[in-house]
């Protein structure tokens, strides 16, 4: 391939990447991860928004609960984005472009009771998990192994902070 040595080259340039992939498995595969980074994004923002505004007797606990697991979905999308880029996608771009994809409801309210929000994020959580193995299978589909692998862990996480929430409501 010649060096790209005009600016309309440089703009147009289609990623090329070593990934094997059909331009319809690109298109499916980064279709399917960049709805899971928007539901990503949404429930990081939900968890992080109940975080700030928990209060109530249990405050310190759910507090410390929800930051935590805010913390472990934020690490989820930056890695989302990565495998979208490496496969040779786009992936999103904007918080409107977010809006647009996510499957995920956000809550506006201005009071959530604690428990209320641990039901709900509970729930979110387990959409998660359903989207996530959604997006194995198409993953499966087209032999992307690094992606499945990816998503095998991410199951187990997003089921751990389900079960974890789930019980924090017994």
């Amino acid at each position: 391939m010649p060096a790209l040595t005009h600016e309309k080259d440089l703009k147009t340039a289609k990623l090329n990447t070593p990934d094997g992939f059909s331009p319809e498995e690109v298109r499916n595969l980064s279709s399917v991860l960049n709805a899971l980074l928007a539901d990503t994004f949404a429930l990081y923002l939900k968890t992080k928004n109940f975080h700030w505004h928990v209060s109530g007797p249990h405050f310190r606990d759910y507090h410390q609960l929800l930051d935590e697991q805010a913390g472990q979905i934020l690490e989820i999308t930056d890695a989302l984005a990565e495998r979208v880029r490496k496969i040779g996608g786009t992936t999103l771009r904007s918080i409107g472009h977010i809006a647009r994809l996510q499957r995920l409801v956000d809550n506006d309210q201005e009071f959530v009771d604690p428990l209320e929000m641990l039901f709900e994020l509970h729930a979110d959580n387990k959409t998660l998990v359903e989207s996530l193995r959604t997006a194995h299978e198409v993953a499966s589909k087209a032999n992307d192994y690094a992606t499945t692998g990816m998503i095998d862990a991410w199951i187990d996480e997003a089921e751990r902070r389900a079960w974890f929430l789930f019980e924090s409501t017994r």
